[in-house]
């Protein structure tokens, strides 16, 4: 969910750049992608991808093979 995000403020910085606009309060097209940056590591580093499916022990939410 996060590498989704990121991937729309990374469009939004770069329309801004495209652009040359510059939104009040300092936020430019580089500040959209040191953000989007941000939540691409987050998301690298596992934050908010936990699975709905708790019960399980492998990764894969299934029963092992014996």
């Amino acid at each position: 969910m996060l590498a989704v995000i990121a991937a729309i403020i990374f469009g939004l910085g770069f329309l801004l750049d495209l652009v040359g606009a510059r939104i009040p309060g300092g936020f430019s097209g580089m500040t959209f992608v040191l953000l989007g940056l941000t939540l691409l590591a987050l998301h690298q580093a596992g934050v908010g991808t936990a699975s709905i499916r708790t019960g399980y022990s492998n990764w894969r939410g299934g029963r092992a093979r014996r």
